[in-house]
């Protein structure tokens, strides 16, 4: 385990090391030999103190950026911290545009900034095509104090790319998030890679990386440490590709939630493949609404390592994140043609696989293959299945329960020990 974790740390930062050189050969050349537009948010009267309210300037070095008829790149020089109030980037631009952060981009400590304001955006990119977000900066939500205030209720997201197209984002820190740290929503053709995202364990609903209604989005080689999923995957999002991402402490990766209030929604054509979870709530999990409606399909869980997660593999058709009891239901999702291969760890819970399927549309397709779970303290592991249906292929533990004619099963095998040594 320890080995595998130093790999993945070495193989980090050796692409940042490479990209820094990269980054400061191309920074240094004499802009009369570019052709693109470099400008330096203090050229544009940025303090980047950390205390002094920066936003203007960011707002007019935009503007000049996006309606260049060059490349243009914004530099956030190293240390300097820029304090930004709510601010929207639009499109669509003239140019593309590359925004390097080299310092720090601060959010103010206090939500009454928001007075007035949507307090569902802090940074908000929207119509923004062929746009590059890059930098071995940091971006701190200063979430603190909304923890303390609300955990769902007007909360802003740190970073948003709302209808964005052909958006890379790429080495970055992005910690303490409001709520959700980097969303992208409607958007086409992403690649965000080597982001670290950080926040404590107790912040509430801070997911790392958040996907709504986007299609061709590629995560890959993150480490994200949250109180919430560390990505999260939701309404009409399709062909999504997740691999090598270091998750926990969170909640794991979660397809959902899916289907709230009676809606419909659609989650198809997703692949994780490889992943590293420790210490996380859930593994992989699907998760609906009783009461909705659409599909979640075609969707593989590949290469992956449990330490001491709780349910490391979970489908929960009766999700109820809701003060109140929710109301029982009939009309479900359609949850069908899951992968499961090359699972393996421990758990933290009894039961190490958990299919908790809808009584009205059952499970379809469900698969394993090559799944080892033993529990984390030793004693029983255990399968839970619920109107669950599939196949399994190699060696299973513990031993798959998939439902047949509508049937419960419920199975236990007693941990191996030569298991442990996995």
């Amino acid at each position: 385990m320890m080995i595998y974790t130093w790999i993945l740390y070495s193989v980090y930062i050796f692409s940042n090391f490479k990209d820094a050189l990269l980054d400061s050969a191309i920074t240094n050349i004499p802009r009369s030999r570019k052709t693109t537009l470099v400008l330096y948010v203090n050229e544009f009267g940025a303090q980047g103190d950390g205390f002094t309210d920066d936003t203007e300037a960011l707002e007019e070095i935009w503007k000049v950026a996006c309606s260049s008829s060059l490349r243009a790149e914004i530099v956030i020089p190293s240390q300097y911290s820029v304090l930004v109030r709510p601010i929207q980037l639009a499109g669509p631009c003239r140019s593309r545009v590359t925004i390097t952060i080299l310092g720090s981009i601060l959010a103010p400590k206090s939500p009454d900034v928001w007075d007035g304001l949507n307090k569902q955006k802090w940074i908000y990119f929207t119509g923004v095509n062929n746009l590059l977000v890059q930098g071995h900066g940091v971006v701190n939500g200063m979430g603190r104090e909304w923890w303390v205030r609300s955990c769902k209720v007007n909360t802003t997201n740190a970073m948003t790319f709302h209808r964005c197209e052909n958006l890379k984002v790429r080495n970055l820190m992005i910690i303490d998030s409001q709520q959700m740290h980097m969303a992208f929503t409607s958007c086409v053709k992403v690649v965000a890679s080597r982001l670290r995202v950080s926040a404590p364990v107790a912040s509430p609903n801070t997911d790392g990386i958040h996907i709504s209604a986007s299609t061709r989005v590629e995560v890959k080689n993150t480490i994200i440490r949250t109180g919430d999923d560390c990505i999260s995957i939701v309404s009409n999002s399709s062909r999504i590709r997740v691999r090598n991402i270091t998750c926990g402490p969170g909640h794991g990766i979660s397809i959902g939630s899916l289907g709230k209030s009676n809606t419909w929604s659609q989650v198809h054509d997703v692949r994780v493949d490889g992943a590293h979870f420790l210490n996380t709530e859930n593994g992989v999990r699907i998760k609906t609404w009783q009461g909705g409606s659409g599909f979640a399909s075609q969707i593989t869980f590949k290469d992956i390592w449990m330490e001491n997660v709780s349910n490391p593999i979970i489908i929960d058709q009766y999700y109820c994140d809701s003060r109140s009891a929710c109301q029982n239901q009939t009309s479900a999702l359609l949850v069908k043609n899951i992968s499961y291969i090359h699972i393996k760890g421990t758990s933290a819970t009894e039961n190490a696989i958990r299919f908790a399927c809808s009584d009205t549309y059952p499970c379809q397709g469900l698969y394993l293959e090559d799944i080892q779970l033993v529990p984390e303290s030793g004693g029983v592991s255990k399968s839970f299945c619920w109107e669950a249906e599939g196949s399994s292929s190699g060696q299973i533990y513990p031993p798959p329960c998939f439902s047949c004619g509508g049937s419960f099963i419920d199975q236990k095998v007693r941990s191996d020990p030569m298991l442990k040594s996995i």
